[in-house]
């Protein structure tokens, strides 16, 4: 469970000689190991800079830091934490760091770093995977990013999380502000919730349920909050996460070690095969890029779809070391996408979203005609509400419900 975190404000008085890489949107990471500063860039280099910092301000920035958050730092506290909006500040006192005082801060900018071009020019997946996870999101599947520390998984759950439809309510839960999902889809429905002492992930997640969610964003699945997330997939709310581990196949076992005794092993085993969809592994590797230089580089390695069948759980990669398998889908997934009438899962293209048109004077909704009735809304008596009651009681009288259909004898 986090611990609450006050937040600091980004001034250059406050950084100092840092503020110059906290400004540039460029840099992802800025860690002092007690002796050198180290950065790590939107470009998967790191690099030390030709900068020093005093002994002098790494004191200071540590005594302004607990002064902010009203925390004690020293032998018996040696652990500092804080945060604005967009950082996550860690600082650990040189009693438990043998190479000095150590300075972590992490960017997490209201923005994904991932475009569509991007990703394909990069090497890091494919237009067509790209189309496929995109799908995914239209057919309401849940999904889980997974892969090592920083190797970005939340940016990509970030980036296809802008596929959902801005009327479908999105609950984020975090204990630190990374998803930033109001921001980066302005005019969503969307309610955060934020991890604290008295608001665990599992009280998180029970409250979840209770705001009429469509989506469910954990930030991360790290321990016994799984049984709950799965109990709340079971509802038939949707969701991402993101989790810990190296391959897709091991995402079942990794979730039932974080239950513990929660649940019972093999019921929560075939909920996780029946509730999870979709998981997403993003590595780093040394590559040669398309310009002909070589470096560090994140990628989706695998695409992996769970399922069961005849009572057996199953798993399928559609991608595995970056290449296409040529597994065809199993029935239970193009089920879903045939649900969502998507004739081929590789296949995207970009549209403006549905808009369900209501003035403040109720206008009346359009409804699909392949639905064989007509709902009558307040638009039908938008200039005097009474005869909509009116008009109700008469049909209900005539055996016929609200929308005109007649109702079942006996």
């Amino acid at each position: 469970m986090a611990e609450e975190t006050a937040k600091v404000t980004i001034t250059p008085e406050f950084f100092g000689p840092l503020y110059q890489y906290i400004e540039d949107d460029s840099i992802t990471d800025i860690d002092f190991d007690g002796r050198k500063l180290w950065l790590s860039n939107t470009s998967n280099e790191r690099y030390s800079p030709e900068v020093q910092l005093p002994a002098d301000f790494v004191n200071a920035f540590a005594k302004r830091v607990a002064n902010c958050v009203s925390k004690q730092f020293h032998k018996q506290s040696p652990v500092l934490e804080a945060e604005t909006d967009t950082l996550r500040i860690t600082i650990v006192h040189e009693s438990a760091a043998i190479s000095g005082r150590a300075i972590c801060i992490r960017k997490s900018m209201p923005f994904t770093r991932l475009t569509r071009e991007g990703m394909t020019s990069d090497g890091y997946l494919s237009d067509d995977m790209i189309s496929l996870l995109i799908n995914c999101v239209r057919s309401k599947m849940n999904m889980v990013f997974c892969g090592e520390p920083g190797v970005g998984k939340t940016e990509c759950a970030k980036f296809f999380s802008q596929y959902i439809p801005k009327s479908q309510r999105v609950i984020t839960i975090e204990d630190n502000p990374e998803w930033h999902y109001a921001a980066l889809n302005p005019g969503s429905d969307c309610v955060e919730l934020r991890i604290n002492p008295v608001m665990d992930y599992t009280k998180a997640i029970k409250t979840c349920l209770r705001l009429n969610p469509k989506w469910m964003m954990l930030s991360e699945a790290r321990s016994k909050e799984v049984v709950y997330l799965m109990e709340g997939f079971s509802t038939g709310v949707r969701g991402m996460t993101t989790l810990h581990t190296d391959d897709v196949r091991k995402v079942p076992d990794r979730m039932l070690n974080m239950a513990g005794n929660l649940r019972s092993e093999g019921r929560l085993e075939n909920d996780i095969y029946s509730f999870i969809d979709v998981a997403v592994l993003i590595r780093r590797k040394l590559m040669t890029r398309p310009d002909g230089s070589s470096g560090l580089m994140r990628y989706v390695d695998q695409i992996g779809f769970f399922y069961r069948k005849d009572r057996d759980n199953r798993c399928i990669l559609m991608l595995d070391g970056g290449e296409k398998t040529g597994e065809e889908f199993p029935d239970v997934i193009q089920k879903k996408f045939d649900e969502a009438h998507i004739g081929d899962p590789y296949v995207y293209e970009e549209k403006e979203p549905a808009v369900v048109r209501q003035s403040a004077s109720y206008q009346k909704t359009e409804v699909p005609q392949s639905t064989g009735m007509v709902a009558e809304g307040r638009g039908s008596y938008r200039n005097r509400p009474e005869d909509m009651d009116r008009a109700f009681q008469e049909k209900m009288m005539k055996g016929m419900t609200f929308i005109g259909k007649k109702r079942k004898q006996g």
